[in-house]
């Protein structure tokens, strides 16, 4: 949550700049799922290569 936005900001580190906001939770999920397919869409008609997933958050990482 973003107290000087006064909303929710969601980013998916993987690919560049690409973030949203929404009023709620759900709904900034809602609009990165948006921003999401315009990046790649954007990043394809370009030419540029598409990044490979790498972050992993925490809760998904097993310990060794």
């Amino acid at each position: 949550y973003s107290d000087e936005d006064g909303g929710y900001i969601a980013d998916m580190p993987d690919l560049e700049s690409c973030s949203a906001f929404g009023e709620t939770p759900e709904k900034a999920l809602a609009a990165l799922e948006l921003a999401k397919a315009a990046w790649l869409e954007a990043a394809r008609a370009a030419g540029k290569p598409i990044p490979p997933a790498r972050y992993r958050p925490i809760i998904y990482q097993r310990s060794r």
